[in-house]
């Protein structure tokens, strides 16, 4: 295949505008909220935009075009090659919302990733990015799609235990676990067998979401309709994958090649261990690097932007 776009999702929860909007809509929601779908830091803004572009621009030139998916707002890019900058078009939510605008404003990644196959223009076989993604080595085609079906990062997994109490309904760490629940269950897995998918790049094709919105069109209305994450929700990523692992298209990625810092997750980090681990055999096999509280990390690294941009540039 020689057409590959990435698609990234971006905003800026600090525009005043975008506050107000975001507001009006949390203290006059009808239903109850989940604390994991309105945390704040959802919205933060803390250039990882920035980080992530330059991080594909070093290391996947070859892509054909980046769409930055966001609500009423420009992001300010800079210092990026003139060539690859032409490859960057900003696509509002009013048109991968095209025919269903009454569900906006959203505030809500999976009501609009429900939505981000229906991109005017968008290649058969993309990448979606969220903006705290970056590449940290080389990567080819080959590391995304195979000739049959994407390259699948994540594990196996058992979440039956979470059926047992409604209090983990209201964990705020086990939203996700419940979203994906709810994808794999749409395509026939049970609980007790999910591929949880990792936070990394997710390789996609348009026709298979083409696929499932037509199979399950309702499913797919209720899912963009969401304003702010909730439980009964379905991950559109994990949709996908588990689609392509009933069907045998594609494949899982054994080695793992991606680092995650997920939010609280720096208690077994020290500035030596990032410093070791940055020079290290280790370092080469990881290809993505995902940061998901990037102020949490300069509180306690405050190098970590220089850090990040040695890991995308080296």
């Amino acid at each position: 295949m020689s057409d590959v776009d990435i698609v990234i999702t971006w905003v800026d929860g600090a525009d005043p505008v975008l506050e107000a909007k975001r507001e009006h809509y949390l203290t006059h929601s009808r239903t109850p909220l989940h604390n994991n779908g309105t945390n704040p830091h959802r919205w933060i803004c803390s250039d990882e935009l920035h980080f992530c572009l330059r991080s594909i621009a070093h290391n996947a030139p070859w892509v054909r075009r980046i769409w930055i998916v966001t609500d009423g707002q420009i992001p300010v890019i800079s210092g990026l090659p003139s060539t690859f900058d032409a490859k960057i078009t900003i696509v509002d939510h009013q048109e991968i919302f095209a025919g269903f605008q009454s569900n906006l404003p959203t505030f809500n990644s999976l009501s609009i990733e429900t939505m981000l196959w229906r991109i005017a223009g968008l290649s058969e076989h993309f990448l979606y990015f969220n903006d705290d993604v970056f590449l940290t080595s080389r990567v080819e085609v080959s590391d995304f799609f195979t000739d049959c079906g994407p390259v699948l990062r994540g594990k196996w997994v058992d979440y039956a235990y979470l059926r047992n109490s409604q209090d983990n309904l209201d964990d705020a760490s086990l939203l996700n676990h419940f979203n994906q629940i709810k994808s794999a269950g749409m395509i026939g897995y049970g609980a007790d067998h999910i591929f949880a998918s990792a936070h990394v790049v997710h390789p996609m094709q348009r026709s298979i979401m083409a696929v499932l919105q037509e199979e399950h069109s309702e499913q797919f209305l209720l899912n963009s309709a969401y304003r702010f994450r909730c439980t009964d929700q379905f991950l559109p990523q994990s949709l996908h994958n588990h689609y392509c692992l009933k069907k045998g298209l594609g494949r899982v990625q054994v080695m793992r090649d991606y680092l995650h810092i997920g939010v609280g997750a720096l208690d077994d980090w020290s500035e030596s261990d990032v410093h070791d681990f940055l020079n290290s055999a280790e370092r080469n096999d990881i290809k993505f690097l995902c940061i998901n509280d990037l102020p949490e990390v300069e509180r306690n690294f405050p190098q970590a932007r220089s850090w990040i941009s040695e890991a995308i540039s080296s």
